[in-house]
């Protein structure tokens, strides 16, 4: 995590004539503690930042901890300390007390930080409030405290703080999905494409989602929306292509005239994506093998041949579109 444009605030030098009219506000004693404490606290949160971007996380804590102990109003301080301890945890000792215990400061950083910047007027600052929730989505992950119920939590916090960003759609569905409450899932995911119908990545999630459910007609539909949605982007009809590959080789129970089907629409879409861009490797090799699946389901000798022949052609190209560029690379 940068530290680049996160400041604590500048620390600004008290003149005799300002001290002058602090004292005669009366209650020296108390508006003074106040003044120092901000003061000090500044100092510790402006040393604290260098040990924090020298990844010193242990003299960062100690630091952070002085800031908000002098300053607890000094927010953006909680996202860096719970920062600071999350990279002093070791996943490699998980189940260790002392070290689990650090994961537990950091979520309790990470919450005071998502609570108080989130509605700071300060625009920099605020930016660490939705932050520090994607943070503790991944500190209540499997791997780490396995809560998905207080993930579950944070994540609709997150979209309540940003409900057109489709990434915490998509945090949230994976939440479902790995808890197994898949039509859940989906319905966050389609979520996720009313928000933001236009971004191709909502596509890209929503068919990775579907396939991992081995519903090969809903992913395809999605992956061939989203290059209605780039139709200049080369790699969307590429995809297109590997999927067909993939359900006409290696599919289980289709059918003979559903393989065809397959096999041209997979043609079609390395056509595309080789239209936009000449020299695409991938999409040649791709086609090839598209073509070698015809070729194997073709009665006609001479149209097999034919078949046969292009696909070696386009071996060929990527294998020299391959060294050339291996020699540009090494040149």
């Amino acid at each position: 995590m940068s530290k680049n444009g996160h400041k604590g605030g500048s620390m600004r030098s008290l003149s005799g004539a300002s001290l002058v009219a602090v004292l005669a506000l009366g209650g020296m004693s108390s508006v003074g503690c106040a003044r120092v404490g901000v003061l000090t606290a500044q100092k510790a949160y402006k040393d604290a930042n260098v040990a924090y971007q020298q990844q010193d996380y242990k003299k960062a804590v100690s630091l952070y901890e002085q800031a908000v102990q002098d300053n607890p109003d000094l927010n953006q301080a909680y996202f860096f300390l719970g920062n600071s301890y999350d990279n002093l945890w070791k996943p490699s000792k998980k189940g260790d007390a002392a070290n689990d215990q650090l994961l537990t400061k950091a979520v309790t950083s990470y919450e005071r930080c998502a609570e108080k910047c989130s509605v700071s007027d300060d625009p920099v600052v605020k930016k660490l409030g939705p932050l520090s929730l994607k943070y503790l989505v991944q500190a209540y992950g499997a791997d780490r405290l396995n809560d998905p119920a207080k993930a579950e939590l944070a994540v609709i916090g997150m979209i309540k703080l940003e409900p057109t960003d489709p990434e915490n759609y998509f945090a949230l569905a994976n939440i479902y999905e790995q808890a197994g409450i898949y039509d859940t899932a989906e319905q966050v995911f389609l979520r996720a494409k009313d928000v933001k119908p236009a971004d191709p990545a909502v596509y890209v999630q929503l068919a990775g989602f579907y396939s991992r459910q081995d519903d090969f007609d809903k992913a395809i539909l999605a992956f061939e929306e989203r290059g209605q949605k780039e139709p200049t982007n080369a790699e969307a009809f590429y995809t297109i292509a590997t999927q067909y590959y993939d359900r006409a080789f290696r599919g289980s129970g289709v059918k003979d005239a559903d393989r065809r089907t397959y096999i041209e629409k997979g043609l079609a879409a390395s056509d595309k994506a080789l239209q936009i861009k000449a020299d695409y490797t991938e999409a040649l090799v791709y086609k090839g093998l598209l073509l070698r699946l015809q070729a194997n389901n073709e009665k006609d000798s001479a149209k097999q041949q034919s078949i046969l022949k292009e696909a070696d052609t386009l071996r060929d190209k990527a294998e020299e579109l391959r060294k050339a560029k291996a020699a540009g690379v090494a040149k």
